[in-house]
């Protein structure tokens, strides 16, 4: 059956799950499944096990009466599964001290130990160790994303700090990415921290982007976004995208051919002269606060496989008026970066347009 069954669900305790499990199985302990079950069809078929057979068949009487109509248990659980010699394995586990860092995760049930372990599986790319990186930074890190690269060449300066909350006084005159790791480290050491102090450029995009799950926009400037985008056409990694100007802030997430890419919004970077810096015309210090927030909720959710990204949506931010919209943007059949997919765009390096913020 199990080829066909929606959802399989092991509900002995933890530490019976982590002695061995039914490959594919999900672990939700008999005395939380109730609460915590949210199958949003209640005809999926869903098979219920534990160690012998009989808590798992008083459960899927539980269920039947909430409403599931096709629950059922495993005759005999796991000891007869394994006694029959069918395939099972021991599951990758949390350490002790891991539940309890992350046990805010492991309550949701759209996380729980899997998704954790997931998390702490993943590898996210983040460019920009200023105003958007920091937050998104350090939310990854707090989340444990097992692998954090960081990009940027720039060092720290007196005038970063009034948002770039990574840093402080006494990393000026440091490295971006090292003031980072050294911060980051000290929040959570189960995650790796690989620094690239360096600018983005199209000689080393590919190289540094290689091996990451996604990659998230941190950029300070029109040049290197154009740059994260196209080198992601031919990675094939998702983009969170974030930009802060002044007041106002935007986030997208741009899913190389299954949907928009940056360019399908903005096919050509502007002329330096309509893209100030934010040195020329400032930016709110909490907006990269909230813009790279929003971009690490992205990020986990597409790590995780979890509700609805922000794929063919541009959320943007209003500071001042407190206010947010949502723009719907559409592939564009003549998108000069991804309308062939076989064929991604040349890396250029659009220096002239460089304008930092």
């Amino acid at each position: 059956m199990l080829d066909d069954v929606d959802l399989l669900i092991d509900i002995r305790e933890p530490y019976e799950h982590a002695l061995g499990a039914i490959a594919g199985s999900v672990s939700l302990p008999r005395g939380i499944l109730e609460r915590d079950l949210h199958a949003p069809n209640p005809a999926a078929s869903i098979v219920l096990y534990c160690a012998a057979g009989n808590r798992s068949a008083l459960a899927a009487k539980s269920l039947e009466s909430m409403g599931y109509t096709n629950i059922a248990s495993l005759a005999g659980g796991f000891e007869q599964w394994k006694a029959e010699g069918r395939h099972w394995q021991t599951p990758q586990s949390l350490s002790p001290d891991q539940r309890i860092r992350y046990d805010r995760h492991i309550s949701l049930p759209e996380i729980g130990v899997h998704g954790q372990q997931r998390l702490l599986e993943s590898r996210v790319l983040v460019v920009g160790a200023g105003g958007l990186g920091s937050p998104v930074a350090t939310y990854l890190a707090a989340a444990g994303v097992g692998a954090l690269g960081l990009v940027d060449g720039d060092i720290v300066d007196p005038s970063n700090l009034q948002r770039q909350v990574l840093h402080s006084l006494d990393t000026i005159g440091w490295l971006k990415v090292d003031s980072a790791r050294a911060r980051l480290e000290r929040i959570n050491p189960d995650v790796k921290i690989e620094t690239h102090g360096v600018r983005l450029t199209a000689a080393n995009a590919l190289e540094i982007m290689g091996g990451y799950d996604l990659v998230v926009d941190g950029a300070d400037n029109f040049p290197t976004r154009y740059l994260i985008n196209d080198a992601s056409l031919h990675r094939r990694v998702p983009v969170v995208h974030g930009s802060i100007f002044r007041f106002e802030g935007r986030v997208a997430v741009f899913d190389p051919y299954r949907g928009p890419c940056y360019r399908c919004l903005h096919p050509e970077p502007p002329p330096s002269e309509l893209a100030p810096s934010c040195g020329e015309a400032g930016v709110l210090g909490a907006l990269p606060g909230v813009i790279g927030s929003i971009q690490s909720a992205e990020a986990l959710k597409l790590l995780l496989g979890a509700g609805s990204p922000l794929v063919g949506r541009l959320l943007t931010y209003e500071a001042l008026e407190q206010r947010f919209s949502e723009v719907r943007i559409r592939r564009d059949p003549g998108c000069p970066a991804c309308a062939h997919e076989g064929q991604p765009p040349t890396l250029v390096d659009y220096d002239e347009f460089c304008r930092p913020i």
